[in-house]
């Protein structure tokens, strides 16, 4: 998987609450479904479960905002 697919991969997770919960639940679940190699998959799963919430939030809060 190249870089795009993983920032893509990523935007999801920021942007999809159902997705963004159950990555939260069983990352490994959800990563067997994509196409990465097993050291993007490891790296990915080790994202701290709070940052990406925040993170998450943070891009809602500015597609909001954006909207008015």
């Amino acid at each position: 998987m190249s870089t795009a697919d993983i920032e893509t991969f990523l935007a999801r997770l920021y942007t999809d609450a159902d997705l963004r919960a159950r990555f939260l639940e069983s990352p490994q679940e959800i990563l067997a479904r994509e196409s990465l190699s097993a050291q993007q998959r490891s790296a990915l799963a080790a994202i701290d479960p709070s940052e990406l919430i925040l993170a998450a939030d943070s891009y809602r809060h500015k597609r909001v905002s954006r909207r008015r």
